[in-house]
């Protein structure tokens, strides 16, 4: 089946990654998860309850940044191929107007007081998010933007999940958070950007040039140590990348970091230790609790689903989660995206707001818009 038709046909959750789908009807058992602290640990047992209740399959679907919204998990069998497949119908909508929230300006002033708190001491590194909200002319299809997605960067995991409160989450994840399989685990943290050109030998120089990039390389090592250390206790051995590697999307690169271990015999299922991984300075900053404390201040809203987790895990314990990236929630003929940066220090305002420029390209084109042409 296409990655078009496999995205679109179910209204609960679906995911895929290269050949590999897991999908969840509207009609599915839920696993509801309240909102308040430890709400991915929470989910983790809810969902092992359920799946040994029901005798099996696959708890699948998002859980917010921070845990201030209720959430559920999808329950279904894994792989299981729908009835029909209906192609998507092409776009019937026309994107109206773009509003940045907050202006371009407000985030570099955001962005140099997070630089003056790390000179200070506050934190070694922060990650500023901004919103764009996106207003067309008809409703939106989102299982027609997940499928562009999916089409657009086949390496990445794409998703559409309908979500509690009514809104669509749709994306496409570069970043592995955490894949178990039996005793083994994998997890990619990427940090360290830059735009792609779609000139070849103007994208192997910019590439070059992130590989030798100081700020780039500080803001990546954060990144990497933080997951090593934090997956290191469950783990009987693992093997950390002495360098990062360069991993491309269709319209970026960034800086890798591939992390693999064997698990310890009792150590929890997928979802726990993604849990123990979440947040990561990939997307909040370190140390944790200085950078949270620097987002709640100067970003001005609530991330809700951006930077939280989207994924599944099954009764063995077996599963793949990754950091929800690359999207927006779609409601009606309104989409908010949200993007960010690292901040540390050598970060310069202006470059940050354009990387996070960047990293909204790929949805935007998802939803019918050249961004380069503005």
């Amino acid at each position: 089946m296409s990655a078009v038709s496999s995205l679109r046909l179910h209204a609960g959750a679906v995911l895929r990654r290269g050949r590999s789908r897991v999908a969840a009807p509207a009609d599915s058992a839920v696993v509801a998860i309240p909102r308040g602290p430890d709400q991915a640990r929470r989910a983790a047992v809810l969902a092992q309850a359920a799946l040994s209740r029901l005798g099996g399959g696959v708890a699948l679907g998002a859980l917010p940044y921070e845990g201030s919204l209720d959430a559920v998990l999808r329950v279904a069998v894994r792989g299981g191929e729908p009835s029909s497949a209906a192609a998507p119908a092409g776009a019937e909508w026309r994107v109206t107007s773009l509003r940045p929230e907050p202006v371009p300006v407000d985030y570099e002033r955001a962005v140099e007081s997070a630089l003056a708190a790390i000179e200070a001491g506050e934190a070694e590194k922060v990650v500023l998010a901004r919103r764009l909200v996106v207003e067309a002319d008809a409703p939106m299809d989102a299982g027609l933007v997940a499928s562009r997605l999916a089409s657009a960067e086949p390496g990445s995991t794409a998703f559409l999940v309908a979500l509690p409160d009514g809104p669509s989450l749709v994306g496409a994840s570069p970043e592995l958070l955490l894949r178990r399989e039996g005793q083994s685990v994998a997890s990619d943290p990427l940090a360290g950007t830059a735009r792609r050109s779609p000139d070849p030998a103007r994208d192997e120089e910019l590439a070059r040039e992130l590989l030798a990039a100081v700020k780039e390389q500080r803001e990546h090592r954060l990144a990497a140590a933080a997951v090593a250390d934090s997956l290191s206790p469950f783990c009987a051995d693992l093997h950390v990348d002495a360098e990062p590697s360069l991993h491309a999307t269709a319209t970026l690169w960034h800086l890798r970091t591939a992390i693999r271990g064997t698990l310890k015999p009792d150590s929890p299922d997928a979802l726990a230790i993604a849990a123990a991984l979440h947040p990561n300075p990939a997307i909040c900053g370190t140390p944790p609790a200085a950078a949270a404390a620097l987002i709640r201040r100067l970003e001005g809203f609530d991330r809700r689903y951006y930077a939280g987790m989207v994924g599944w895990v099954d009764a063995h314990g077996d599963g793949e989660w990754s950091l929800t990236l690359r999207c927006a929630e779609i409601s009606g003929s309104t989409a908010v995206l949200t993007a960010g940066a690292g901040i540390v220090a050598g970060s310069e305002p202006a470059a940050e707001d354009l990387e996070t420029e960047a990293k909204f390209g790929p949805v935007l084109r998802a939803l019918g818009m050249d961004p380069a042409a503005g």
